[in-house]
């Protein structure tokens, strides 16, 4: 991808600005429990859909469990995919971490909250008291099914209906739900106190639905979205879109600072995203199964040109914008 910016590389431009960018404490492990997935969304950098067949075997969540024992820094476990429930081990794995007291972020896509054998998957949720991090790029049905399929919207409406039942973001209910914006096209995400603003007026006028807190996403020039800026000769101009607008105080709060990415084969990156790209940790390959504990994970952070997108602007990442 260095390729693609004419002017400076991400690593140049660090250097150039004398920023450096080095792990601190871990106190979140984010863990891609498979890629199986009962959608295909266009913008998804992980290209996930339903016969996708990676997915993290019961020795692997064993393993993991094990080194969150020892681990007592890290409070947070956010779990992503694909669609993490359709992990057969899903359920176990988060039992086993909420019994430890920490935290459980699920990142669902609601949509799968309908598949067979979910029926009861967001009484779960409520039980054992998880945080749910929804997928809705758009408060309008049309941008919500061209980008993840049609009939998508009503489904997710009706998921977040459901969830606002059992009492997710219900004020006092101790059920948080917070929903992701991702854009549509290639350009950067609006203000996200605004976006929030707007989603919480749109959903409650025409749906009478309540949420905690917006996400606001940068898409990521990767994977599937890559693969569709390319097709459409716009991938040069947004790449040109994130370099003209980093911004240095985005760096000093990228999650790769806070946290490691875990693959549903136990192979350990500083993100997500470099997951996707198969970028190891600190640029050599490292697994769970030779770790006795997540305190022994190195400071030294795997960075190329798609970093970008988690520096412009105002910043972005799973947690949504950084500044």
């Amino acid at each position: 991808m260095n390729a693609i910016i004419s002017s400076t590389s991400f690593a140049q431009q660090l250097k150039q600005r004398g920023l450096q960018l080095q792990r601190q404490s871990v106190h979140t492990l984010q863990v891609n429990i498979g890629k199986r997935c009962n959608q295909a969304c266009n913008h998804c950098h992980v290209e996930s859909g339903p016969k996708h067949p990676d997915n993290m075997t019961a020795d692997m969540v064993d393993q993991l469990l094990h080194l969150l024992e020892k681990s007592p820094d890290i409070h947070t476990v956010d779990i992503t995919g694909g669609a993490p429930e359709l992990n057969p081990y899903f359920r176990r794995f988060v039992t086993a971490i909420r019994q430890m007291n920490k935290q459980v972020i699920n990142r669902c896509n609601l949509t799968v909250l309908f598949e067979e054998g979910q029926d009861d998957t967001a009484q779960f949720f409520a039980d054992l008291g998880l945080k749910i991090v929804a997928s809705l790029p758009c408060y309008s049905q049309m941008n919500v099914d061209e980008q993840r399929g049609n009939g998508v919207f009503d489904k997710s409406i009706k998921a977040l209906k459901n969830l606002n039942a059992l009492g997710y973001g219900q004020e006092s209910s101790g059920l948080e739900l917070d929903l992701v914006y991702n854009p549509t096209g290639a350009f950067l995400p609006p203000a996200q106190q605004q976006l929030q603003n707007d989603y919480t007026q749109q959903l409650k006028h025409d749906f009478d639905i309540v949420f905690n807190h917006l996400y606001s996403i940068t898409n990521m020039p990767i994977k599937r979205f890559s693969h569709q800026l390319e097709r459409d000769g716009k991938l040069y101009e947004y790449m040109q879109l994130l370099l003209e607008n980093f911004n240095p105080e985005a760096v000093a709060n990228v999650m790769c600072k806070n946290q490691i990415s875990i693959g549903f084969d136990g192979a350990i990156y500083d993100c997500d995203f470099n997951q996707m790209l198969d970028m190891p940790i600190a640029g050599k390959s490292l697994n769970i199964q030779a770790l006795q504990s997540f305190a022994e994970i190195p400071v030294n952070i795997a960075v190329a040109d798609h970093c970008f997108a988690c520096t412009a602007g105002s910043g972005s990442s799973c947690g949504g914008s950084l500044i």
